[in-house]
């Protein structure tokens, strides 16, 4: 992809674990390359097609010294989620903060901290059957939203649905959310569990009634398994009240181990939930 180069940006901040590097302060260097489709501004001459890179280095100024971190990690996060945030046209940045004065007893002409960060394309289920089910789904989609570091591009229309696994329980209403995110797979996790429980989610019953269910179904082409994840959703296969607001939103996606699409696993879903 194209990309900006910002390279050895100096700013003056306090960052640092000890009492006297944040009273007295340092210099830093930043250097940073950000992402971005670059194609239309060098037709067009127009700067509204690109990122002002003036107006970049101002912001990481101005992020740099606006607080004083004891890590450089936590300001170069901090950097990363400002510059991600302020400028949709950004699908990646790249950052490294040089911290050449840094109180060490060595020989040495610097050290630093090189973190990158990038968009990712989400798919979101969402469900409930408990309480005000459509205000409660409603409510998720703000707070979302309202985050900034995950964002809802696109819904589908929410179905109301049987309930699935066996729980005699009462019907959900179900969706898809495609999404855009800079978190990684287990923060999205962490961040939609928050999210639940902002809506009164208790984790009692496997399959059992909740005010709201918040699931990773894909993540980019990601294939990813922790103890506590999996990417892509394992039972999607099995649900039509996931795969066909799925599908509504994206129906030749292929699904990044079986190579299906979702209109053709949708075909081959023996048990149907959706209320018709």
């Amino acid at each position: 992809m194209d990309r900006i180069k910002i390279q050895e940006l100096k700013v003056f901040a306090h960052h640092g674990v000890f009492d006297f590097e944040k009273e007295k302060g340092q210099n830093f260097f930043v250097n940073a390359t950000l992402f971005l489709p670059l194609q239309k501004a060098g037709r067009t001459d127009a700067l509204e097609e690109t990122v002002n890179y003036a107006a970049v280095c101002d912001d990481i100024v101005n992020e740099m010294q606006g607080k004083n971190y004891d890590l450089i990690e936590a300001a170069a996060e901090a950097v990363c989620v400002c510059l991600l945030n302020k400028y949709p046209r950004l699908q990646q940045v790249d950052l490294e903060i040089r911290k050449p004065e840094a109180p060490l007893d060595a020989d040495f002409s610097s050290v630093s901290v090189y973190i990158s960060r990038k968009r990712h394309r989400t798919y979101i289920a969402f469900g409930a059957n408990l309480g005000d089910p459509l205000a409660q789904i409603s409510a998720a989609k703000e707070a979302i939203n309202a985050d900034g570091s995950c964002k809802i591009l696109r819904s589908s229309e929410i179905i109301k649905t049987t309930p699935y696994g066996g729980v005699e329980q009462d019907d959900f209403y179900n969706g898809v959310w495609e999404t855009e995110t800079y978190l990684e797979p287990e923060e999205l996790l962490d961040f939609l569990h928050r999210v639940e429980q902002t809506q009164g989610r208790v984790r009692d019953v496997v399959w059992g009634p909740r005010t709201l269910d918040l699931d990773i179904l894909l993540f980019d082409r990601l294939v990813y398994e922790s103890e506590r994840l999996f990417i892509p959703h394992r039972d999607m296969k099995n649900r039509d009240f996931v795969l066909e607001p799925l599908a509504s939103l994206t129906p030749d996606l292929c699904h990044p181990v079986t190579g299906q699409t979702i209109i053709e696993m949708l075909g081959e879903v023996k048990e149907r939930h959706i209320c018709k």
